[in-house]
């Protein structure tokens, strides 16, 4: 009796029937320990990974990147077994040394494209393994090769189902809405201050760390019941006004950005917020936010600030009415009380759709939160 064992695509929600085959992380002929992950696939909203159904080396792989699968469809075989003596000790997926770790196949291929040479990248890893995370990292940071003359190749890869589902939903927003973009800046001074002084003790009864976000969310819950129709959507020719705050957070993933959902923020404390968003952090870089986390969502928030970015007009998520936008924090001078000092500021930008939001209450909602945020206490007393 053969002792092949069928890869699946397993049921990743009620609505998705199909998904598109992503990156193989092992090739033919690779030993995988049960549980392993083997390929990645992704749909409009998110990326899984697929487990290894067994321990055993792989056979078979009958759909290729970028290939469509259906759900339970067999995208490949495995031949049920214990590893090789000789890849036992490696800790299979197959990979090649490169500085002391391992080079994935996938950060293999990224490392030849890109024309670097062996033990030229860090592997970030389990046992120092270089990912292909690792060289889109090493090449953004300048550690690339310098500029070659001779041979310029281009190809075309298919958008995946992620990149298309952002596309159209950017392109709907801009064609459809009425998008305004309305800017402030905010002093970032008292929040810092409070940081420090309580960072430690946070950190220490609730395990993790005090950050920005949570101030926002507040600020942004604050903001959104005391001008709840910044937390409306437009449905036909009616209004759908929400009693509760569901925050989008925009979180960079493994595959790209994606927006899960705080649900019922109004209800949650500082450390309740922190120790979420920090979750969805870890999860996003390996792909495990679940398709319920990022349905629905009354209002989202991004911070460009994290990546470096000074001022930007976000877009609005429909059938969402807002989103606001965070930026980097500058030390520049400013005047307080007729004198010129220097403050941590940051600018912030609210993009509103004009149909839902007036302009005056777009104005005064982003003024209120800036107005708590240089004044913490607000959130507290409630004033």
């Amino acid at each position: 009796m053969s002792s092949e064992v069928e890869i699946k695509i397993p049921a990743v929600g009620e609505s998705i029937t199909e998904v598109f085959i992503g990156e193989w992380y092992v090739d033919k002929g690779t030993f995988v320990e049960l549980d392993g992950n083997v390929v990645g696939l992704e749909t409009d909203k998110a990326t899984f990974d697929v487990p290894a159904p067994v321990a055993g080396t792989i056979t078979k792989v009958l759909k290729e990147a970028g290939d469509t699968a259906e759900i339970g469809e067999v995208i490949g075989y495995m031949e049920k077994g214990e590893a090789p003596a000789a890849s036992k000790a490696a800790a299979v997926p197959d990979a090649k040394a490169s500085g002391g770790g391992h080079v994935m196949p996938a950060a293999e291929r990224a490392m030849e494209e890109a024309n670097l040479p062996a033990g030229s990248v860090a592997g970030s890893g389990p046992s120092g393994r270089v990912l292909k995370e690792d060289v889109a990292r090493h090449v953004q940071s300048g550690g690339g090769p310098k500029p070659m003359t001779g041979s310029r190749e281009t190809k075309s890869v298919p958008m995946s189902p992620i990149r298309q589902t952002i596309a159209s939903r950017l392109v709907n927003a801009q064609q459809t809405a009425a998008l305004l973009t309305t800017f402030n800046e905010i002093d970032m001074l008292a929040v810092k201050e409070m940081r420090q002084q309580y960072k430690d003790d946070f950190e220490k009864k609730y395990g993790t760390k005090l950050g920005f976000m949570s101030f926002f969310v507040k600020a942004i819950v604050d903001a959104l019941q005391e001008y709840p129709a910044i937390n409306a959507q437009m449905d036909g020719n009616k209004l759908i006004y929400h009693n509760y705050c569901d925050v989008g957070i925009a979180v960079g993933g493994g595959k790209g950005l994606v927006v899960p959902v705080l649900r019922n923020a109004e209800n949650m404390s500082f450390a309740e917020i922190e120790q979420a968003i920090r979750d969805f952090g870890a999860r996003a870089q390996k792909n495990q936010i679940s398709l319920d986390e990022l349905e629905g969502g009354t209002f989202t928030v991004t911070n460009g600030g994290v990546y470096g970015s000074l001022l930007s007009t976000p877009i609005v998520n429909p059938p969402q009415s807002g989103v606001l936008g965070m930026h980097g924090i500058v030390d520049r001078p400013i005047a307080v009380n007729g004198e010129v000092v220097i403050r941590p500021m940051m600018y912030v930008a609210l993009t509103y759709d004009h149909r839902v939001v007036d302009g005056k209450e777009a104005v005064t909602f982003l003024k209120r939160i800036k107005d708590v945020i240089e004044d913490p206490a607000r959130l507290v007393l409630e004033v």
